[in-house]
């Protein structure tokens, strides 16, 4: 994608190919124009085709070419917001469906990979979300607790169970969530756009939208080269939205984050690193994220953008880092880098908006894309095929609005990440 390794490095290397698709030509008609081939996007064709609508989706570039395709591969249930603070931000009716629907995630991905037999590293062996000294200690305590007396299947490990897990000591303990898991993201989007297919939905790549008008009741999608006609639009383009919907991606800030992933490992490195499989991110403020492939790769994370300056500082500090956390890997050269970018909304929720009469999508995923939108395109193909309510949704109806000094922001999240790393010398 983009003739450019660091937009999707190792995913785009190891996943399977995607569904052949061209760019739309001429005019079309459907019941459902779907704008966006990430999660959201893909799992809406995917279940409104079940339910016998004819849908179209456009995708600007390629299918998995935004968030979807960059991302670490975190099937997280939940939100970064603690549990007991979701009523507080949405209301108690609201707050407690959208803990139920997006604690409950994680299962949804997993049953439709199973269902149509998609391809993606699926590994259902829990994460570790691991506690950087007494503050994270307490934070995952707390976060614990909450899920806890909601029913959910985690618990706080101990030092030396986290030590035995992760393969590193450099944890006080870590919570164990085993409704989650990881999978290869671009995969998992591809795969989606297949079932999407056979299921027949119709999947158009290169075609961004570049005018959305109504006419007799109807909505006209204008590309370059063709047209959509239909009676429901759903705008699922998300941090990566321009057009008419730009103000989508205004309403969030930009935070850039880079993956680097390692020549798989040897044997006894295997059994020592990770030899479960769970996926692992950190407590720290700047945090760090890291997992394996299938193939034995140690893909590792953190917040910054590999470019300009950022690439080698970015590198430099992963490669110091990995030699602090697991000592026992020596010099580790990487076989790939890449980075994208998350988008965070000012009170860490997702947002669900109608744009215009029969013109809807939900958006705001905060770094927890896989699940939430997987969740959230099978929600939006319920409100259009009648079966859920708006007010049946798990979000209540917000409109647009951007953040103040969004742009001074986000400069500062890529500036800061990198004198950050600069300065980092010590856990």
């Amino acid at each position: 994608m983009l003739d450019d390794p660091r937009s999707h490095g190792l995913w785009e290397k190891t996943a399977p190919a995607a569904p052949v698709t061209e760019a739309l030509k001429g005019d079309t008609q459907a019941q459902v124009a779907i704008v966006g081939g990430g999660y959201t996007g893909l799992s809406a064709a995917l279940h409104l085709a079940e339910k016998g609508c004819r849908v179209v989706l456009l995708e600007a570039a390629e299918m998995g070419f935004g968030g979807a395709g960059r991302n670490v591969g975190l099937i997280n249930a939940g939100m970064w917001v603690m549990p007991d603070d979701l009523p507080g931000a949405l209301g108690g009716e609201y707050g407690e469906r959208l803990l139920n629907l997006l604690g409950n995630g994680p299962s949804v991905v997993i049953d439709l990979i199973r269902k149509h037999g998609i391809d993606c590293e699926l590994e259902t062996q829990g994460t570790l979300h691991c506690a950087v000294g007494e503050a994270g200690l307490r934070e995952i305590e707390a976060r614990a607790e909450q899920w806890q007396r909601r029913g959910a299947p985690v618990s706080v490990l101990d030092a030396d169970e986290t030590a035995r897990r992760t393969g590193s000591r450099h944890y006080a303990a870590s919570l164990l969530d085993l409704r989650a898991g990881t999978l290869q993201p671009l995969a998992y989007a591809r795969g989606l756009a297949h079932a999407a297919a056979r299921a027949g939905a119709v999947l158009y790549t290169a075609s961004p939208v570049v005018e959305c008008r109504e006419n007799n009741g109807k909505w006209r999608l204008a590309t370059p080269t063709g047209s959509v006609t239909a009676d429901w639009v759903v705008v699922a383009t998300d941090a990566f939205s321009h057009g008419p919907w730009e103000e989508v991606r205004r309403e969030q800030v930009r935070l850039p984050y880079f993956n680097l992933a390692t020549r798989p490992l040897g044997d006894n490195l295997r059994h020592s690193v990770l030899p479960n499989r769970e996926g692992c991110w950190d407590t720290k403020e700047i945090l760090s994220s890291f997992r394996m492939d299938r193939q034995g790769r140690l893909v590792f994370g953190s917040v910054g953008a590999l470019r300009n300056g950022g690439a080698m500082i970015h590198r430099n500090w992963a490669r110091r880092s990995l030699a602090r956390i697991f000592p026992q890997l020596g010099s580790m050269e990487f076989e790939a880098e890449w980075y994208g970018w998350i988008g965070m909304t000012d009170n860490a929720l997702p947002r669900f908006h109608r744009f215009a009469p029969q013109v809807v999508g939900f958006s705001g995923y905060n770094g927890r894309g896989i699940a939430p939108g997987t969740v959230f395109g099978r929600e939006l193909a319920a409100l259009i095929s009648g079966e859920r309510a708006e007010n049946d949704l798990p979000l209540p109806l917000t409109p647009v609005h951007e953040p103040s000094m969004r742009p001074l922001k986000e400069a500062w999240y890529e500036a800061g990440s990198q004198l950050a790393h600069l300065a980092d010398a010590r856990f």
